[in-house]
This record gives C-alpha cells, structure tokens and sequence, in this order.
C-alpha cells in the first residue's frame, strides 16, 4: 500500500526533545525530497524541515539550531530531531514526500497522517 505513516509524537515539556519518524511504504522505485511540515490550530501548514535526495537540507528560521532533519534512503525513512523545545512548536507534524512508486514514470506527492506534538510550559 502507498502511503506515509508517521511515528514518535507525543508531549514534552519546553526544553525537551522528541524525534519523529516517518516511513513510506509500497513498491518504491525512488523517493525525491522529504519533508516535515506542521500545521497550528487556526495557523496555516508550514515547512519545518525538508531534505533533497543529495542530503541537501533546508529549515524554517524558527527552528535552526533546534532540529535535525535526515533520511535512510536504504529504509525509505526521513527523521526529525527536535530539541529546545517551545510551546510555539505545539502542531500536528505532517511528513511529506516526492515519490515514484515501480510501474510509475512520475513522482507524486503524498502526505502522512499528522502526528501531534504538545510542548507543555
């Protein structure tokens, strides 16, 4: 079956760390970019962190220095390591993914279930 199922959400206390897992299932032919967004009550769905096929990262200014995006091509799995953390990164975290699935000659985009992540104050 095609899809994300996201892991590893829960809640912490500011300052504290939690790490998100994210692992794409199916006949994978090969996954592009992944990425991690997260989506407030009444904010809009925002990047936190994505990363290229190549390793090449990129994150929100908000959570530089606090969070670590990277990805096990081998397990077709992207993790976010989340430290430092503030009430303000209180959301529900959606994974993200470019994939091409065997029997397929495009990508396509899909997105995981949402975990939530509560940082308490």
């Amino acid at each position: 079956q095609e899809q994300l199922v996201e892991s590893g959400g829960g809640l912490v206390q500011a300052g504290g760390s939690l790490r998100l897992s994210c692992a794409a299932s199916g006949s994978i032919f090969s996954i592009n970019a992944m990425g991690w967004y997260r989506q407030a009550p009444g904010k809009q769905r925002e990047l936190v962190a994505a990363i290229t096929s190549g390793g090449r990262t990129n994150y929100a200014e908000s959570v530089k220095g606090r969070f670590t995006i990277s990805r096990d091509s081998a397990k077709n799995t992207v993790l976010l390591q989340m430290n430092s953390l503030k009430p303000e990164d209180t959301a529900v975290y959606y994974c993200n993914a470019d994939i091409r699935y065997s029997g397929s000659y495009r990508f396509s985009n899909y997105w995981g279930q949402g975990t939530q992540v509560t940082v308490s104050s």
